[in-house]
């Protein structure tokens, strides 16, 4: 089976797979990795644009790596998930001064260097240098899944760990310069293009007569992962002082904790915190915004912005300082400060 599947993937992936994406059809590293930095947790379509812009901004690592990192989190800004474009300053850094801006050839080194996992690590890997080493991103899980029939709780470690040994043994065997880069963009396209979540295209799929999940007819069933996430509600209680120029109040946050290195309004915990942090001349002033609830990983956030117009870049008599309007957009800026910013 092993030899069969893989020897499908390839053609199918030849004639049907994707081949216009802006990181396809190329064997450089630098691209592909930082193709697969910005597809974690992020939709293709949405990841194209700023995939775009960050190579006009950053051509090669070398140029990232020599960037401010207030530039970087500024070209990621509305992309959410800022520890990836964190990790990625850190990485190219690494590159450069560690690896002579080259990045290793294999796997096992390019797991070593920051924010890269195991299954990136393969990408680029087996993309770039044709090493024979397995992905397991979502898609490659679901799509193994149900054709092996591996009902396995991958809530497990050791399950996991199962099906990257049998994910390993799926690979080709021949040729691997030109196979390994087809196979690994075919697995990955046909997750994305056939064997959807929801509603797998099994007619058109080049795998179907091997699948267990199919002649199951159970293929929504896979892949199995028992554990679901706990999600929270916190309650944010927003600044939002301007004056009659254009200039906002802006404070970077800290690190560890929500929206950590960005550029943000002064956050509190409650309004009489808020209150108590203002000049008392100003509390007068204060005009509510319209309240917006905004989904992270793990977290519903409740903002409630408070508006402060005045005349002057006055001080306010807590961290931050006063930003131009035409020095703002470049920041890196939570998704919803950005888009009361732009809408203002």
């Amino acid at each position: 089976m092993a030899t069969d599947l893989a020897q499908r993937l390839i053609q199918w992936q030849r004639q049907h797979g994707r081949h216009d994406l802006p990181w396809q059809n190329t064997r450089d590293p630098y691209r592909v990795w930082l193709s697969e930095i910005m597809l974690q947790q992020t939709q293709v379509a949405t990841a194209m644009a700023y995939y775009t812009r960050f190579l006009a901004r950053f051509p090669n690592v070398v140029t990232l790596a020599g960037a401010a990192l207030d530039d970087v989190l500024g070209l990621w800004s509305g992309l959410g998930y800022y520890s990836r474009a964190r990790n990625l300053h850190r990485c190219a850094q690494q590159v450069v001064a560690e690896h002579g801006a080259v990045f290793p050839r294999t796997a096992a080194l390019l797991q070593t260097l920051p924010g890269i996992g195991r299954s990136s690590a393969a990408a680029v890997a087996a993309l770039c240098f044709g090493e024979r080493v397995a992905i397991l991103d979502g898609n490659v899980k679901r799509v193994l899944t149900r054709v092996l029939g591996f009902e396995a709780d991958l809530a497990s470690a050791a399950n996991e760990r199962a099906l990257w040994a049998l994910a390993h043994d799926l690979l080709p065997l021949l040729d691997l310069q030109q196979t390994m880069p087809r196979y690994t963009q075919g697995v990955m396209d046909l997750g994305a293009t056939l064997c959807t979540a929801r509603q797998p295209r099994c007619e058109h799929c080049p795998l179907a007569d091997l699948c267990v999940a199919k002649a199951q007819g159970r293929q929504t069933h896979y892949p199995v992962k028992t554990r679901t996430l706990k999600r929270s509600t916190q309650s944010l209680w927003l600044l939002w002082a301007s004056t009659a120029s254009g200039e906002v109040w802006l404070s970077q946050r800290p690190t560890p904790g929500v929206w950590a290195g960005l550029y943000c309004f002064p956050l509190f915990d409650n309004l009489p915190a808020l209150q108590a942090a203002l000049p008392e001349p100003y509390l007068g002033a204060l005009q509510a915004g319209g309240a917006l609830r905004h989904v992270l990983t793990h977290k519903d956030l409740y903002l409630y912005p408070l508006r402060l117009h005045l005349p002057d870049a006055l001080p306010l008599g807590f961290a931050g300082a006063w930003v131009e309007p035409e020095r703002w957009p470049e920041l890196g800026l939570p998704a919803p400060v950005r888009k009361w910013l732009t809408a203002a």
